[in-house]
């Protein structure tokens, strides 16, 4: 049995539930705000981020990356040559490279920004942080955005999946990404052409469709973000 804390905008908590539907495992899902600090995650997890997988009554397993390496421990080979870290050692370090790329890059400079002040702050207290968006910042994530979508596009061209030639964490944690911003509206897709075809091969795979049913409450999705043939 197997629990996620998770937001549904969280982008390192949509990669995770990408990765479980590509291996098949069902879960039950808690939605945190951890603005919030709710005491009841905090003692699960004094760091107080996401995502958490809990496993059974005593496994657990902390953070966007040790989750992405426990499931490949775990459940990897059962996908055959489908796997989602590749075999080789060269290959499987360029699909962390990529990782930190989106992970650390993006979400740093575009996705935390726009979706902090766009999503998040609708939510918060001011104690916590909430308040009228930042324009500022709203204005650095969509400039940044075009260089990452520039990069992706870059890798889409050269390869069939951002990291070689099979589907990988890296076109999962990439369109995680892309996804929280594809449902605001701020992807200039129409600019991107080879990123916008690739995205759209992640984006009609069956695991990613539970993403497409999320909602912010107040905000209508982009008509990209449900729409396969955007």
């Amino acid at each position: 049995m197997f629990t996620l804390h998770h937001h549904p905008f969280c982008p390192f908590s949509r990669t995770i539930r990408i990765a479980m539907g590509e291996y098949g495992i069902g879960a039950e899902f808690i939605e945190e705000r951890t603005w919030e600090r709710r005491r009841e995650f905090l003692e699960i997890n004094p760091a107080n981020n996401l995502p958490v997988l809990l496993v059974g009554q005593a496994g657990k397993v902390v953070g966007v990356r040790p989750i992405l390496e426990f499931l490949d421990e775990t459940k990897g080979a059962s996908l055959g040559p489908r796997r989602l870290m590749p075999a080789d050692p060269y290959d499987r370090a360029e699909v962390r490279r990529l990782l930190d790329w989106f992970d650390g890059n993006m979400n740093n400079e575009v996705t935390s920004y726009l979706v902090t002040e766009k999503i998040y702050k609708r939510f918060m207290k001011a104690e916590h942080g909430g308040g009228a968006p930042d324009t500022r910042l709203i204005l650095a994530g969509s400039k940044n955005l075009r260089t990452h979508l520039a990069y992706i596009s870059h890798l889409a061209v050269r390869r069939n999946w951002l990291a070689g030639e099979t589907l990988s964490y890296a076109d999962l944690t990439a369109a995680a990404h892309l996804s929280c911003l594809d449902y605001l509206g701020d992807v200039p897709w129409e600019d991107f052409e080879h990123a916008k075809h690739w995205y759209a091969r992640v984006k009609s795979r069956p695991s990613f469709r539970p993403l497409l049913v999320d909602q912010v409450p107040g905000v209508r999705p982009a008509p990209s973000y449900v729409d396969l043939d955007f």
